[in-house]
């Protein structure tokens, strides 16, 4: 659910290591373009969908040792968007997050970075919701890099997936009737930092 979600845009970043800088630069996320994506079955009749968006995050990128970019997420836990106004008050009541204020986070900090392919990697973090911290890992691929055509400075996209079990974050109500698993899509956009 926390999903992740910037630490796409390091492993993706890390595979356009062509261009030698000395120093790791700082990218920050499109907050406007950037959303977490999360579904789940519905005692086998239907698929939910939720989603994140407007969060903002930090990226930096080292083009010469992309193993060494780092990724930083954080957002609201109330920040969630599940379309029915009494879904949202179930999730944050006590059978799920328990969430009163938005002081309750969702926060994502890369831990390592496998580049796997020209446009592809695998990106490691540790995700803490609902005041567990579990390691997960991205599946992120790059979509493009380069010059924004309006903003005129450097942009890059991002999508990724992973699955969350439910049950690891104590968030497990109601399974395996509402399945455990989460599949969680993410896509960003980030730009280099002014």
């Amino acid at each position: 659910m926390k999903l992740l979600s910037s630490t796409i845009a390091a492993a993706a970043l890390a595979l356009t290591a062509g261009v030698a800088h000395a120093e790791a630069q700082k990218y920050v996320l499109d907050a406007s373009h950037s959303q977490i994506v999360f579904s789940y079955n519905h005692l086998g009749y239907s698929t939910t969908y939720g989603m994140f968006s407007g969060f903002e995050g930090e990226i930096s990128f080292d083009k010469e040792s992309p193993e060494n970019s780092t990724v930083n997420v954080a957002m609201p836990v109330r920040s969630m968007i599940t379309g029915w106004e009494k879904r949202f008050d179930h999730f944050m009541a006590e059978d799920f997050f328990g969430a009163d204020d938005d002081s309750e986070l969702v926060t994502f900090a890369s831990t390592g970075i496998e580049v796997t392919g020209e446009d592809t990697a695998l990106i490691t973090g540790d995700l803490t919701l609902n005041g567990v911290t579990q390691s997960v890992v991205l599946d992120a691929k790059l979509n493009a890099m380069g010059e924004h055509p309006m903003a005129k400075t450097d942009w890059a996209g991002f999508d990724a997936t992973t699955t969350l079990v439910r049950s690891d974050f104590n968030v497990g109500a109601f399974a395996p009737f509402v399945s455990d698993e989460v599949e969680v899509l993410i896509s960003i956009e980030a730009m280099i930092a002014q």
